[in-house]
C-alpha cells in the first residue's frame, strides 16, 4: 500500500483541487435534479425554468475575468476557500428562499432567480483559480491531465447528483436536499484553506527536488508573482478570443447536460424520477472517464508535438463525435439505447477540457487565471440560452431543439484550425 506521505505534493495539492470540483457541482447544480419537484409546486413553464436555471448563467458568466484577476491578486488559497464556503451559505439558502416568499408562484420564481444570480458570483471564480494554481503547481506541458482531473471531480459531483438528490428529495422533499448538502461547502473551503498555498516553495511538505521538477522549462519570471496590472494584456490576444469562441461552442452541448437532462428522461422519455435519478449517473460517469483519457491524451502529444497539435487534435476529433452521437441519441427509438449514445456524447465532450485548459495555460503564461477567465466566459456565454431553449422546447419540442448542439460542436472544431499556441506561425 502506498503511503500518502510518499506521493508527491503536487499531487496531493490536485486531490483537494478535486474535491472542491466535486463539491462544486453537486452544490452548484443539485437544482437540475430538483426542478421536476419545483415544477410540480409551483406550476412552472420550461420558459419560467430557463429564466431560473438562467440566472445563475449570467453572472456566473460576467464575473469569469474577474474571478480569473480576484484568484491572481488574492491569492489562490484564501480565494478558493472563501467561495467554498460561500457555495454552501448559498445552497442552504436556496431552500430556504421559496418559502419565504411562497405566497404566489412568481414570489417563487423571484426568490429563485436571485438566488441562482448570488450562486453564479460565487461559482464564476472557480475554474480561473483552479487552473491558475495547476500551471503553479505542475511542469510545462503537464497541465491538460491534472486540469481533466478537476473536471473528472466536477462531472462526478454532477453524476453524483442524480441518485443523491433524487433520494433526498423523495425521502424529504426537495428543500430538505438544499438543507442536507449545504455544509460540504464549509468543510471542503476548510480543508483548502488548511493545505493549500499560493506557490510549491510555500508548502513545508514539499522537498527541493519537486520544486526543481516544477520549474523545470519555465520561464524564472513565471514562478514570481507577475506586475499589478499586466493581467489586462491577455483579454485581446487574438487567440485566446478564438479559444473562447471554441470553447462556446464545446458548451452549449455541455448546457444540454447539465442543466436539461434529467428533465428531457422524465418528460420526454417518460422515465420515473428515481429511474431518471440513476440513468442520470451514466452520461456523466462516462464524461469524467473521458476527461481524464482526454487531459492524459492531450499531454502525451503535446510533450510528442508540441502544445499547437497536441492540444488540437484530440480537441477537433472529439467534438465531431460529440456532433455524431448527439443526434443517433436524440434519434434513437429504445430510450435506453438513447442514454447510451448520448453518454457517448457527452464523454467525449468532456473529453476536450484537457485541451481547452492545457491550451489556455499555454497562452495564458503567468496569467494562466486570467486567460482561462477569458476563455470560461467564452464558454459560459452558452448558459446564457437557458430561456431560449426552454422557449424552443415549447414551440418546437425536445428533438428539434437539442438537434442544434452538433452543429455548435462542428464550429467548436472549425475554430481549432485558427487557433496558433506555443510560438507556432500564422
Amino acid at each position: 500500500m502506498i503511503s500518502l506521505r510518499a506521493m508527491p505534493v503536487r499531487f496531493r495539492i490536485l486531490g483537494v483541487l478535486i474535491a472542491l470540483s466535486f463539491i462544486n457541482y453537486l452544490l452548484r447544480n443539485n437544482i437540475s435534479v430538483a426542478i421536476p419537484s419545483i415544477r410540480e409546486e409551483f406550476g412552472f413553464t420550461s420558459t419560467e425554468i430557463g429564466w431560473i436555471l438562467g440566472s445563475f448563467n449570467i453572472s456566473y458568466t460576467l464575473l469569469q475575468i474577474p474571478g480569473g484577476v480576484f484568484g491572481e491578486v488574492y491569492g489562490h488559497r484564501r480565494a478558493l476557500a472563501l467561495i467554498a464556503v460561500t457555495w454552501g451559505v448559498l445552497t442552504f439558502l436556496t431552500g430556504l428562499a421559496p418559502s419565504l416568499m411562497a405566497a404566489s408562484a412568481t414570489g417563487a420564481m423571484v426568490s429563485l432567480i436571485v438566488a441562482r444570480f448570488l450562486m453564479g458570483i460565487a461559482n464564476a471564480p472557480i475554474f480561473p483559480i483552479t487552473t491558475g494554481a495547476i500551471a503553479r503547481w505542475f511542469p510545462t506541458g503537464g497541465w491538460a491531465f491534472p486540469n481533466s482531473l478537476t473536471s473528472t471531480g466536477l462531472t462526478l459531483g454532477q453524476a453524483a447528483i442524480g441518485p443523491v438528490v433524487t433520494l433526498l428529495i423523495i425521502q424529504f422533499g426537495w428543500r430538505a436536499s438544499f438543507y442536507a448538502l449545504a455544509p460540504l461547502g464549509f468543510l471542503v473551503g476548510a480543508w483548502w484553506y488548511w493545505y493549500g498555498r499560493d506557490r510549491p516553495s510555500d508548502h513545508r511538505a514539499i522537498t527541493p527536488e519537486e520544486v526543481a521538477l516544477i520549474n523545470k522549462d519555465r520561464d524564472p519570471a513565471a514562478t514570481e508573482p507577475p506586475p499589478p496590472g499586466s493581467w489586462r494584456e491577455v483579454l485581446t490576444r487574438r487567440d485566446v478570443l478564438l479559444l473562447g469562441a471554441s470553447y462556446f461552442c464545446s458548451n452549449v452541448v455541455f448546457y444540454i447536460f447539465s442543466q436539461w437532462l434529467f428533465i428531457y428522461l422524465v418528460e420526454e422519455r417518460g422515465f420515473s424520477l428515481l429511474e431518471s435519478g440513476f440513468l442520470y449517473v451514466l452520461p456523466f460517469a462516462t464524461g469524467a472517464l473521458m476527461t481524464a483519457i482526454g487531459g492524459f491524451t492531450c499531454d502525451r502529444l503535446c510533450h510528442r508535438y508540441g502544445g499547437g497539435w497536441g492540444c488540437r487534435l484530440p480537441a477537433m476529433i472529439a467534438s465531431a463525435l460529440v456532433a455524431v452521437f448527439l443526434l443517433l441519441g436524440l434519434k434513437a427509438v429504445d430510450p435506453y439505447m438513447a442514454v447510451v449514445l448520448l453518454s457517448l456524447c457527452f464523454g467525449f465532450q468532456q473529453f476536450t477540457e484537457g485541451p481547452f485548459a492545457s491550451a489556455a495555460t499555454y497562452l495564458g503564461g503567468p496569467h494562466a487565471s486570467t486567460a482561462y477567465g477569458v476563455i470560461n466566459t467564452g464558454a459560459n456565454l452558452a448558459g446564457l440560452l437557458a430561456p431560449v431553449i426552454g422557449l424552443m422546447i415549447d414551440r418546437a419540442g425536445w428533438v428539434a431543439t437539442l438537434a442544434g448542439g452538433s452543429l455548435f460542436a462542428l464550429v467548436s472544431a472549425g475554430l481549432w484550425l485558427f487557433i496558433r499556441i506555443d510560438g507556432e506561425k500564422r
